[in-house]
């Protein structure tokens, strides 16, 4: 990566000091002060997701925030390329490809993730979302990523999630786990659910999919189960409304690890603020624009905000009252 970013660029020649730039190969020992630039001399950032939902949604629109408040103008300082591979992995291929001549690129979830790094690597490359990035071989470790990438983990507080199951249904004994073969972050988040169900006196039987067509037939498989629970899962999430038509049929709660699936219909969710998660990687990646510096030297950083979010009818319609215990430390109720 060249030690000097196009927005550095711009302002040594601004400055009259683009030879000494050249000659050192070191960027300048004052960080450039983001500032209104010609369009031709803005930075051009390409943001991928792997399918359409809220969360992935949020993450995006969050990372342009925290560019924002670091006083990155988006149309003047920056220009924004999004695009969205709809869950097909030749799309995301294809998008990976085509943001070879970028300045930066933003991937949104562990697959888009996968995909920009195979393809781009001397792109800075910013990921969010990603819930195991060292088990996902995006980086060396999370204090020294290594190479041209760092990002935020959205690394889920599974212990927690189980003991919520726990505490909305004190009854319950075994879990219907609903995950995605197709996901590396979907298999993390799962071998952790099995995990750490035993403790919380929880036995697992799992259904998978290989894509969203067949979240319905998952979710009406798992025949003897108290609970539903969905983990850090992209197919399951984008297609959440089939499987809260089951649990509400059949009368199963539905735990999740998406805030936003709860307003969707899902009964609760314990899960990272995944809009604060965007503009905490918004945040870092501007850091690092403006001191000049190389993303693999930036340590990985987990999700800072845990929220709390519950569906009072979601729980009705699934045959579960809400304890008052949980609803008051619920950071949002819905519904």
């Amino acid at each position: 990566m060249p030690s000097f970013t196009r927005r550095s660029l711009v302002a040594l020649l601004a400055a009259g000091s683009l030879g000494l730039a050249a000659c050192s190969g070191t960027p300048s020992a004052t960080p450039a002060t983001p500032a209104a630039t010609a369009s031709d001399g803005a930075l051009k950032v390409g943001i991928a997701q792997i399918v359409n939902h809220p969360s992935l949604n949020d993450l995006r629109d969050g990372f342009k925030e925290g560019m924002a408040a670091a006083g990155y103008v988006e149309g003047s300082d920056v220009v924004y390329e999004e695009r969205n591979a709809a869950g097909d992995q030749t799309t995301l291929t294809a998008i990976a490809s085509s943001y070879a001549t970028k300045d930066l690129v933003v991937a949104i979830a562990t697959p888009t993730a996968q995909a920009m790094i195979q393809a781009l690597p001397d792109t800075p490359i910013f990921f969010a979302g990603v819930t195991d990035p060292v088990g996902a071989q995006l980086v060396l470790s999370l204090e020294e990523p290594g190479g041209n990438v760092t990002g935020t983990s959205d690394f889920p507080p599974v212990a927690d999630q189980l003991a919520l199951i726990k505490e909305i249904l004190p009854e319950a004994k075994t879990i219907g786990l609903l995950y995605s073969s197709a996901e590396t972050n979907s298999h993390i988040h799962a071998d952790l659910v099995k995990e750490a169900a035993p403790a919380l006196g929880l036995s697992v039987q799992e259904a998978t999919v290989s894509n969203s067509s067949e979240v319905a037939q998952a979710a009406e498989s798992l025949a003897d189960v108290d609970a539903f629970f969905i983990g850090t899962d992209n197919t399951f999430v984008s297609a959440i409304e089939s499987v809260v038509q089951v649990a509400e049929a059949r009368q199963i709660p539905l735990v999740v690890s998406d805030p936003d699936s709860v307003a969707r219909g899902a009964l609760a969710a314990y899960a990272v603020d995944y809009r604060a998660q965007g503009v905490q990687t918004g945040t870092m990646a501007a850091a690092m624009l403006t001191s000049g510096g190389k993303a693999g030297d930036i340590p990985v950083e987990r999700a800072k905000d845990l929220e709390l979010s519950v569906n009072p009818g979601a729980a009705q319609r699934m045959g579960v009252t809400l304890r008052q215990a949980v609803l008051d430390r619920a950071e949002h109720t819905i519904g």
